[in-house]
């Protein structure tokens, strides 16, 4: 009997909310089912909060089933309110074309989009050329304010004040899934749990409408065994782009992870037997560790590559290890006129390989005694590192996690 992917999500712990639980299984099981998730292209990098529903599709690709990436350059010029408490900024078409570019670029190391595979599409070719009064029509009057504001992502934003523009959001994102049920046949749609009203509510648009069968699913958020979203670095958000976060970083954020995150993690984000998860899970004490280097090399090498995999790998070796190669390092080089502009002090150059914010940031690290250059403390906000050294570097530590290697150009 073949495996089912409803079971294999289950099992790795992806769903969270399904509208019709079985009926999904069976259907699942027994042909091959054209889904979607939306991205709102807000940024030009998917960053790893996107990537548990980036997983959940390549699950479902391999086994049969047809992705649809819906770009969400149209909706992303309305805010969604979802786990917000305040309107973001409102982006520009142009803007947001160029960021949907940069996304699908990323998506193609875990989806094959090739003919007949997963397919792509942008909510702008029907939002932005939408007629009001049809729309408001047409679909507006399926949905009732009552009920809508029983919402999570609406009561949320209640006390701030919430906006029609937002409001909008959820009939909107209804509207994508009846456009792709109407070109795709799509039956599905799936997402992050905080998505689930909109997409339940997308669901019963076109049961509605077209009075054949829709169905929600949603997936957990990628969270902490606290309950707290996973993914927040002192930098920022973890993101996919190596220009936004370090390969390096990137390598080092998931080897650092919490004992009691590993499992899930690995569940979540790797594509490895849930068997050889369990065993590399299943100590305790330092143990751990093993199961973390290979959370840190899977997950690089999945979002960056072998190469680069192996290098953060080298690189978290010579600083933690023995031996090791140290050239894959987050780096800064200095020029001569850098030289001379920060004097070599270490408070400037802790700023400048952005491990601190500020050099009030600095001066507070160096005080409490988290500052390290090679393996000597720093105590002393005026110090200075020694010309002579920077030709084969210096690397400069705040705490346990944070490395810059600083040479000379």
């Amino acid at each position: 009997m073949m495996e089912n992917v409803y079971d294999v999500l289950t099992e790795r712990g992806f769903i969270k909310q399904a509208s019709h639980p079985e009926e999904i299984r069976d259907l699942l099981g027994k042909q091959s089912v054209t889904f979607y998730i939306g991205y709102d292209p807000t940024a030009d990098s998917l960053h790893i909060g996107h990537y548990v529903q980036l997983m959940s599709m390549a699950h479902m690709q391999r086994f049969g089933h047809r992705p649809i990436v819906l770009l969400g350059a149209g909706t992303a010029m309305i805010a969604d309110p979802s786990g917000k408490t305040e309107l973001r900024r409102i982006l520009s078409a142009e803007e947001l074309d160029h960021n949907a570019a940069c996304i699908k670029k990323q998506m193609e190391r875990l989806l094959d989009f090739s003919q007949g595979k997963a397919v792509m599409r942008n909510n702008a070719d029907w939002l932005r050329s939408l007629n009001f009064m049809d729309f408001m029509r047409d679909i507006a009057i399926h949905f009732s304010v009552n009920r809508m504001l029983t919402a999570e992502c609406y009561r949320q934003r209640m006390e701030q004040g919430l906006t029609f523009f937002e409001m909008s959001y959820m009939l909107m994102q209804s509207y994508d899934f009846l456009m792709l049920n109407r070109m795709d046949d799509c039956i599905l749609q799936m997402g992050g749990d905080d998505q689930w009203s909109n997409i339940l509510a997308g669901a019963d648009l076109i049961r509605r409408k077209e009075r054949r069968p829709a169905y929600a699913l949603t997936t957990s958020l990628l969270t902490t065994s606290n309950g707290q979203k996973m993914g927040k670095t002192e930098k920022g958000a973890l993101w996919l782009d190596k220009n936004k976060t370090s390969v390096f970083d990137f390598y080092q954020y998931w080897r650092n992870v919490d004992d009691a995150d590993v499992e899930n993690c690995l569940s979540l984000l790797t594509f490895l037997p849930m068997e050889q998860i369990r065993d590399l899970c299943k100590v305790e004490g330092s143990k751990i560790n093993e199961a973390k280097k290979v959370l840190a090399y899977t997950l690089t090498e999945q979002v960056h590559g072998t190469l680069e995999a192996e290098q953060a790998q080298a690189a978290a070796e010579a600083l933690f290890g023995s031996g090791g190669d140290y050239s894959n390092m987050p780096k800064i080089e200095l020029s001569s006129e850098d030289i001379e502009s920060t004097g070599l002090r270490i408070c400037d150059l802790l700023v400048m390989g952005k491990l601190c914010k500020s050099k009030s940031d600095a001066r507070r690290m160096i005080e409490s005694g988290a500052v390290f250059a090679d393996d000597s403390k720093i105590s002393d906000f005026a110090a200075v590192l020694d010309e002579n050294k920077l030709k084969d570097g210096v690397i400069l530590r705040k705490g346990k996690k944070s490395f810059v290697r600083v040479m000379a150009k």
